[in-house]
């Protein structure tokens, strides 16, 4: 069986080329493929092969301080699912264009866990009896493929679009507790920072995103798959190729606000 990685980290990274370049050599060294992005803000990478060598490559990662608690999202397959390695630099490890929403600068926002936010579904509202509100900060495609009941999806294509997209919502979601999610966290740690400080209150995000929600709560309240950015193109709630070729589901451009 094929370990498939999907893994970031936000930290400041003096000399990211130098950082590509080891990163490189690691992964090549464990002939892994995927995906590695490295910014002056920290990395993104999804990387698959084999466990030993997905072992080996984590290890070293780990053996630097700035990534010794890097969180890592497992799944497995058949086979590789990406065609060869590619390592790139950016200025951003994921891209929205607004520095004051960088977690370096803003800080991390709430977050909440997997097991709490199942709770929270099944009871329809927080701990304090505050309407809920799930916030998918994905684009249309991944949506279409599957999403938490009831949420908010908005018609973007692109991360950086969510801003402008989110503006007609605001007033109906004054008031009530917002939880944003995506792949696996990495967009909530910039929009959650900037709708809390763009005058939106009680934003929390979902910790580790529907990939960790997967692996620690199944698909309890999720419809359909979980996009993924690789050839099994959508995972299920068991964190497999969703059944059926993975076609996508029929969902909304813009779902209604809707207590979960």
């Amino acid at each position: 069986m094929i370990r498939n990685i999907a893994a970031y980290r936000f930290v400041e990274v003096a000399d990211p080329p130098a950082l590509a370049a080891d990163l490189r050599a690691w992964a090549e060294a464990g002939a892994l493929r995927g995906t590695v992005l490295v910014a002056p803000e920290g990395v993104n990478l999804f990387l698959a092969g084999a466990d030993t060598a997905v072992g080996a490559f984590l290890q070293r990662l780990r053996a630097d301080p700035r990534f010794a608690a890097i969180e890592v999202k497992d799944s497995w397959s058949d086979a590789v699912p990406f065609a060869r390695l590619k390592v790139k630099l950016k200025r951003e490890i994921i891209s929205f264009r607004r520095d004051e929403a960088s977690p370096l600068r803003a800080g991390r926002a709430p977050a909440v866990a997997p097991q709490v936010l199942a709770r929270w579904l099944r009871q329809g509202h927080d701990d304090d009896g505050r309407r809920l509100v799930l916030l998918d900060t994905r684009n249309r495609e991944e949506t279409a493929y599957g999403r938490f009941a009831g949420a908010l999806t908005l018609p973007i294509d692109n991360f950086t679009d969510l801003p402008a997209a989110l503006e007609p919502h605001r007033a109906a979601l004054a008031g009530a507790t917002v939880v944003s999610y995506c792949t696996g966290g990495i967009r909530c740690e910039k929009a959650a920072p900037w709708m809390r400080a763009s005058g939106l209150d009680h934003v929390l995000q979902l910790d580790g995103g529907i990939l960790g929600y997967f692996e620690a709560v199944g698909g309890e309240g999720f419809e359909g798959g979980c996009f993924v950015f690789d050839d099994r193109v959508a995972l299920d709630a068991c964190l497999r190729p969703l059944a059926g070729g993975a076609d996508p589901v029929t969902v909304p451009a813009t779902a209604g606000v809707q207590a979960a």
